[in-house]
């Protein structure tokens, strides 16, 4: 459609201007491969990977995507189209520093906070650090705390969590290795009380034979010495 207003031609806004015609807009994500003519409409083509175009278009271009560059301190938020550009934001432990719409251009890295404590503020402020609540952890760089791993059913924890080191997690110790260490020492005690008690036995017994040996030698010999007295005697005595 065409519209002179005095001496200048005003198109639709669906239309471009070129020469003394008006094109229809090729749509967003798209471009201009020809112009309109008296006779046929405009040419597109859609836009290739990396470019993008937002909004209906005269143009015979596609934009190029925005790139987040990590060296900035950036990462994709929300990734390029043929119709929208990329969105960047701060990379982890980084913070805006500039900002166009809700698109950061440029980060710069946060002050480190300690360990036990996390980043705790916007994306576009520098670093305020907290402490990490009981139960979880971080080494100072990350935006929030962690959660202590919880070891699963099979596993026992061989070293506590800190608030700036995660839990360590192990095999549980079987109990079959301290009940056999138990049954062996049982089983010594008792050779040893075995062993004392046949000492002491053997010992109590040979005292009895002892005492029994010293008791029937004593009898004989008064037997004997009244026997050698009476034959002295019988020997002696006159007839």
């Amino acid at each position: 459609m065409k519209v002179f207003t005095g001496h200048t031609l005003t198109c639709h806004p669906a239309e471009y201007l070129i020469g003394n015609e008006c094109c229809p807009m090729c749509p967003a994500g798209s471009r201009v491969k020809t112009d309109c003519t008296e006779f046929k409409s405009t040419s597109c083509l859609p836009c290739l990977e990396g470019t993008f175009v937002d909004k209906p278009t005269g143009r015979k271009n596609c934009f190029d995507c925005t790139n987040c560059d990590e060296g900035l301190g950036l990462k994709v938020k929300t990734s390029c189209t043929t119709t929208s550009d990329a969105v960047c934001e701060p990379l982890e432990g980084f913070y805006c520093t500039d900002q166009i719409g809700n698109n950061c251009v440029a980060a710069q890295k946060h002050t480190i906070c300690q360990s036990g404590q996390y980043i705790n503020q916007a994306a576009f402020t520098d670093t305020v650090c907290s402490d990490c609540s009981a139960g979880t952890f971080s080494d100072g760089t990350s935006t929030s705390c962690q959660s202590h791993t919880q070891c699963e059913s099979n596993l026992q924890v061989i070293k506590p969590g800190t608030t700036s080191t995660d839990a360590e997690c192990g095999e549980k110790r079987s109990n079959v290795a301290a009940i056999v260490a138990i049954v062996c020492v049982l089983f010594i005690l008792l050779i040893i009380a075995a062993v004392v008690y046949w000492f002491c036995f053997r010992k109590k017994k040979m005292c009895f034979r002892s005492a029994d040996s010293s008791k029937g030698r004593g009898h004989p010999g008064q037997v004997t010495s009244l026997s050698q007295g009476y034959i002295h005697r019988q020997t002696i005595t006159p007839t």
